[in-house]
């Protein structure tokens, strides 16, 4: 690996989708997986399981808890909150809650916190396919001209509909084409 690529872009350039399951209409990568898969892209990749004052690996407000996970790779580390939750994804009171139950709160935040990094981050997204394989959706219009988004190549990149209209989204807080961005830029 160059390591003038972006590891972001190489790990979100990964399909997950043979290795996700369904479960109460929702998806989920195998954290031993995602870990595996971020581990031999970048071997020196390291997370960290935060534990309470107390140096238990979960923390709480009395009522309930949640665990605070970290991924670091190439350098930089992202951090997850997630609560500790029972099947239904529903918060488990504080007394209810077992160290399974935290077992599986922690792989879930570590694979969370993996996803911030690039790899199944479109799982998140609520998106089927990791960018470049996306089918782009019908009626992708510019708010300003109303016309199509259509994909360009700027500075060798090549840039899909979906790419711009995010990047629009983000920037100028509305879908432009790409000759609109430009004028919102220069106004």
């Amino acid at each position: 690996m160059n390591p003038m690529d972006n590891y972001f872009t190489t790990l979100n350039s990964v399909n997950v989708n043979g290795k996700t399951e369904k479960k109460n209409g929702l998806t989920y990568l195998s954290w031993a997986w995602a870990w595996g898969e971020v581990k031999k892209l970048f071997p020196n990749s390291t997370y960290t399981i935060y534990e309470n004052p107390d140096g238990w690996c979960y923390h709480t407000d009395g009522r309930t808890a949640w665990v605070k996970t970290g991924v670091t790779v190439n350098g930089i580390e992202h951090i997850e909150y997630l609560p500790v939750m029972d099947h239904r994804n529903k918060s488990i009171p504080l007394e209810a809650i077992t160290s399974f139950d935290v077992n599986k709160a922690i792989q879930r935040s570590l694979t969370k916190a993996v996803a911030r990094h690039g790899l199944g981050l479109y799982i998140y997204a609520g998106e089927d396919l990791p960018e470049g394989e996306k089918e782009e959706p019908e009626g992708l219009n510019c708010r300003d001209c109303g016309k199509p988004i259509t994909g360009i190549k700027v500075n060798g990149e090549e840039l899909t509909p979906m790419q711009i209209a995010m990047r629009t989204t983000s920037k100028f807080g509305r879908r432009l084409c790409y000759e609109c961005s430009k004028k919102a830029a220069n106004e």
